[in-house]
């Protein structure tokens, strides 16, 4: 850590620790929205903002926001935070390090005796991680404007998700788009291996990428495993390989650039499943993610192409790809990229600029401010797993970084307004 700071690595430990231990029996680490592990730990968040200064409240769309008002209230808010849910058996610092470092931003900020001119929220957006109801960033979105009205009718044991979020402490049909924000930050673990294995401490993110997927269905003709010829089956599972394949080899090729670019085969269902009978279909669905939006469209066009090959090959009838759903990349704000990149150096952070492959509460936010991220590295890479770990120097030095930052855009949001 850099010394004098009023960074406190110690304070980032008791948090992290604190709401790891919230969480399901003999299933750790679990504390998905909604449930009641989730509201004990909103109410140790709420706890904890207050010992930081703040003014803790749940605003119509469920997000738990800590509020230190600045001297000047009339410029709006600094809004820094993440979220605090995790997925089934998810890891100790997904979302966690990012609430708890903006947490230690505010107490840093107290310690010193410094009042910012524009107001700082501190914020644990609900649902970022997919909830119960079946849908993700239910806080962000709402705080943003762009929930779907429907989504508020989706069930889960009986409950609606209004019903959900009004348990919450919300007010769903109260929802409004914030105008108010003037920039926002998230910290958050890296979630794959590059820091790490570039040695580095800080990725200053540039995008979050656009995801899109991808139905295929391989539609083929069952027959006896034992008694058809070779040379007469049409095997929807040969064919489907086929396309898996050069779903791969084509991704590797888009991904050889300098930005990002991933896709994966994730669901795989093949009927009749049976070991003596030839498979007759196979469904799949291609999750592809992209930083800029032409790759993604010369995947799919490419993709397009190579199933109507691969069919023309194999004598196996094969669906034209179906995008199921498609969301455009989000490009984080040039000028807070300049101000992180400046609070790297300030505090003497190794950085580099990233892309982001995982969808973040930031992507929803850039919707209505400015919006950036920072990601901190992650042993191995490892993430949405027990496994998964991230040293208390490197989200303290994470936090260094956001401290810098906020008191650097405290100034710069002045001037250009």
């Amino acid at each position: 850590m850099i010394p004098n700071s009023p960074i406190r690595a110690d304070r980032i430990a008791t948090d992290i620790d604190a709401l790891a231990a919230i969480t399901e029996p003999d299933r750790p680490w679990t504390r998905r929205a909604f449930t009641p592990m989730f509201l004990e730990g909103r109410a140790w968040l709420e706890h904890a903002m207050q010992q930081a200064g703040a003014v803790s409240q749940i605003d119509a769309a469920g997000n738990l926001i800590g509020v230190v008002p600045g001297r000047n209230p009339a410029l709006g808010s600094i809004m820094i935070g993440s979220h605090s849910d995790t997925v089934p058996d998810g890891g100790r610092f997904d979302g966690i390090a990012g609430v708890v470092v903006a947490l230690e931003v505010a107490r840093a900020l107290r310690d010193q005796g410094v009042v910012l001119d524009h107001t700082l929220e501190v914020v644990d957006f609900l649902a970022e991680e997919v909830s119960i109801f079946g849908v993700s960033c239910i806080g962000s979105r709402g705080m943003s404007g762009t929930r779907p009205p429907e989504w508020l009718a989706r069930t889960h044991d009986g409950v609606t998700l209004e019903r959900a979020i009004t348990k919450v402490g919300g007010v769903p049909h109260a929802v409004a788009q914030r105008d108010d924000i003037k920039a926002f930050l998230e910290l958050h673990i890296e979630q794959g291996p590059v820091l790490q294995n570039e040695q580095l401490d800080v990725g200053v993110v540039t995008a979050i990428a656009g995801i899109t997927r991808i139905e295929i269905v391989v539609e083929g003709r069952a027959d006896h495993a034992g008694t058809t010829p070779m040379s007469a089956r049409k095997d929807a599972l040969t064919t489907a390989a086929w396309i898996a394949l050069g779903v791969e080899e084509l991704a590797k090729a888009l991904s050889a650039g300098d930005t990002h670019f991933a896709a994966t085969v994730g669901e795989f269902e093949m009927t009749p499943n049976a070991a003596n009978v030839v498979p007759a279909r196979v469904r799949m669905l291609i999750d592809a993610r992209a930083e800029l939006r032409d790759d993604m469209e010369r995947f799919i066009d490419e993709l397009e192409r190579g199933v109507a090959a691969i069919a023309e090959k194999t004598g196996v009838s094969v669906q034209a790809p179906r995008i199921v759903s498609d969301n455009q990349p989000t490009p984080c704000d040039p000028d807070l990229l300049a101000v992180l990149d400046a609070a790297c150096d300030s505090a003497g952070a190794r950085h580099r600029r990233m892309a982001s492959g995982a969808g973040h509460d930031t992507a929803w936010m850039a919707r209505i401010t400015k919006a950036a991220m920072i990601f901190v590295p992650c042993l191995d890479g490892r993430s949405h797993s027990p496994d998964e770990f991230a040293t208390t120097d490197d989200i303290a030095l994470g936090a260094q970084v956001l401290l810098d930052a906020v008191v650097a855009l405290d100034k710069q949001l002045q001037e250009t307004e």
